[in-house]
């Protein structure tokens, strides 16, 4: 080998070398992954308690509108009929309602119907007068969601 040429052999070994050390500088260490989890860790838990605080909220607007409608349909369905459904689903049937909805908090159609006699009766018929939500779990308010 000539000069030149070991030369030119010595300078790529010691640009490799850089390249090698260029190459670790970029990677992250234990303690800075450790510090970004402890952050994210310390973040996810601010915020879980105001995520399932939201959550609840909008459930119980969810089961408030609910009621609020069902309730408007029975009465609409006593006065166009003249008579008080024996059913959610004949209220569905009769076409005031497409479906019967879902409860938010018991995750299915079974809600709590109060029957009554019926107003509009001379024979003394029986029918739907109000619905509550079959969940035993109680409000934000306090009350339990099967009394609203």
């Amino acid at each position: 080998m000539t000069g030149k040429q070991r030369t030119a052999s010595s300078r790529q070994k010691v640009v490799g070398r850089r390249m090698l050390l260029a190459g670790a500088d970029k990677a992250f260490t234990l303690l800075e992954l450790m510090i970004v989890i402890s952050i994210i860790i310390i973040l996810a838990a601010i915020t879980l308690p105001q995520y399932q605080k939201t959550v609840m909220q909008t459930r119980e607007a969810v089961l408030r509108d609910d009621l609020h409608k069902m309730r408007e349909l029975i009465d609409q369905f006593a006065a166009d009929k003249g008579r008080l459904p024996q059913s959610l689903d004949e209220i569905v049937t009769e076409g005031y309602m497409r479906e019967v909805p879902v409860d938010p908090f018991t995750g299915q159609k079974d809600w709590a119907i109060t029957t009554g006699e019926d107003p509009n009766s001379s024979e003394g018929a029986q029918g739907v007068t109000d619905v509550h939500s079959n969940s035993s779990e109680v409000s934000s308010e306090g009350t339990a969601y099967s009394e609203w």
